[in-house]
Order: C-alpha cells, then sequence, then structure tokens
C-alpha cells in the first residue's frame, strides 16, 4: 500500500506517493493555508488538479500525511481534513504543522533549530523527535521576519518613503510596479503576502546590488533577534534553514547568523526530499 506525502506552503503544494520506499508519482499544485482557503477550495483544487494524475493508483493509497502552513490550531487543522475527506473519502489523513515538516527534513532524529524563509516564516526548537518550543508566527503584517513577504514589503516601503537608489527606482517601475498597481494587489486582492514576497523575484536582478544585499541581511538580522533567539540554548545549536529564500539567499543569511552569533546547520530549498527519507 502507499502513502500520499504533501508538503503544502502558501505558495505551492509538493505531493508524492510513495510506494515501498519508491517514488511512483511527484507532482506540484497551488498552495493551501486554512486562513485563507476553505476545505471547499482545497477540494476543488485537489478534485481538479491532482486526482486526475493519481487516478491509476487512488485505491492503492492507504494514508494520506499532510504537513502544512497555517495548519497550527485545531480548527485550521478541521479546515485540511474537510478539504481531504472531500476530495480522497475514508483514506486515513494525519494533518501536521509545516514546523513539523521543516524540523524532520531538516534535522531527521537530531536537535536543532528548524526555520521557514520562504512566502512566509516561522521557527521552531526541535527535540529529534519533536517541535518543543515555538516562537509564534503571526503573519506578514506583524511577523514574518526575514521572509519574502517581509522582504517585498520593506522594498515597498523604502519606494513608497523615497529612499531607494535612483537605478532600482527607475528599474522596478520600467518594470511594471507603480503606486495604483502595488496598492491594489495588496489591498484588494487575494493572498496579498504572495504578491509581496513576489517582488523577490525583481530583486534576484539585483543579487550584486549593495543596496538590495544589506536590505535582505537586515531582515535575516531581524528574523534571528524576534525568533531564533528566543529558543534555549540557541547559540549552542544550528540553525538549519527551508525554503526559497533562505537557500537562494543562504550567504547572506550564514553573514547574518555570523553577525549574531549563530552556527548554520543544513539549507534546503524544499522539505520533501527529507519528508520522503522520513516516511521511508
Amino acid at each position: 500500500m502507499s502513502i500520499l506525502i504533501a508538503d503544502s506552503g502558501s505558495t505551492k503544494t509538493d505531493w508524492v506517493l510513495l510506494d515501498n520506499n519508491n517514488i511512483i508519482i511527484q507532482f506540484q499544485t497551488i498552495g493551501f493555508n486554512p486562513y485563507f482557503q476553505s476545505s471547499e477550495d482545497i477540494h476543488n483544487e485537489i478534485k481538479t488538479v491532482l486526482l486526475p494524475i493519481l487516478k491509476e493508483q487512488l485505491k492503492s493509497i492507504s494514508q494520506i500525511a499532510y504537513y502544512g502552513a497555517g495548519c497550527s490550531t485545531p480548527d485550521k487543522v478541521q479546515v485540511v481534513k474537510q478539504g481531504l475527506y472531500l476530495a480522497f473519502g475514508n483514506i486515513p489523513s494525519e494533518v501536521n504543522h509545516d514546523l513539523l515538516a521543516a524540523a524532520r527534513a531538516l534535522c531527521g532524529k537530531e536537535k536543532g533549530i528548524a526555520c521557514i524563509l520562504g512566502t512566509g516564516s516561522n521557527s521552531c526548537l526541535y527535540d529529534g523527535k519533536e517541535v518543543t518550543e515555538n516562537v509564534p508566527s503571526v503573519g506578514y503584517l506583524f511577523g514574518d521576519h526575514g521572509s519574502g513577504a517581509t522582504i517585498g514589503r520593506t522594498f515597498i516601503q523604502h519606494y513608497f518613503d523615497e529612499k531607494l537608489p535612483l537605478h532600482l527606482v527607475t528599474a522596478f517601475e520600467n518594470a511594471g510596479f507603480h503606486r495604483e498597481i502595488i496598492l491594489e494587489n495588496v489591498y484588494k486582492k487575494p493572498m496579498p503576502s504572495r504578491y509581496l514576497a513576489s517582488i523577490v523575484k525583481f530583486l534576484s536582478n539585483f543579487s550584486n546590488d549593495s543596496f538590495v544585499k544589506d536590505l535582505i541581511k537586515k531582515c535575516f538580522l531581524d528574523f534571528f533577534d524576534a525568533q531564533v533567539s528566543k529558543y534555549t540554548g540557541a547559540k549552542s545549536l544550528p540553525v538549519n534553514s527551508v525554503g526559497s529564500i533562505g537557500y537562494y539567499y543562504k550567504d547572506l543569511l550564514a553573514d547574518a547568523a555570523k553577525e549574531k552569533g549563530f552556527v548554520i546547520g543544513n539549507i534546503i530549498k524544499s522539505p520533501i526530499d527529507g519528508l520522503i527519507k522520513y516516511h521511508s
């Protein structure tokens, strides 16, 4: 019998069908977050996009192991569970927070600090089995330090406050970003955090620009202050990171860690490979 593993962030969900330690199918859908999407939204995406791919293997699935952003309270877990039930019927499903996915993928059975640095951010202290401490994530408006959403929001704030160098203003506007477009995407359209994080794609064109590098590093320094520094014995443990922001800006992340007195451990782009190993 097979196990279906799902690792879901706010932007995308990685799905892997594992049978006797062999990968049968690997696929992606949009990301799910029960703070922004209903059970019906989750069901509709799975029904439309994923179930046709799994058609031949559906009867062999004996368990679903789902890890997702926003699955931090019983009521939000239930939103996802109901969406999975509508899509898959009575197949047993285990729904866990994406923090546990990060910890299992990054640390395996070793103690360490596991961080998520993607569209949003989060972190935890992991004892090799369970998450033992967690500084609560409060989303892109009040937290998400070091995340793509915060980097994008900070850059836009500098744009509105006329603090950007002229060459970045010119490039930003030539790329189609203007006041009204930004405000409409942030205040009127769904998933504003995803839009803010998309600004990082523009910034990737200026990866060697000193202003951009300083901005991103400052966001990482804030992350270490607001999150990592609060864990018991933090400076004696490796700080591990999963997510595209930490992965693509690993040098700046390492510089920020060193400046704050922390030691960097594993840095990976996606937890799915680690989860495959864990569930094997």
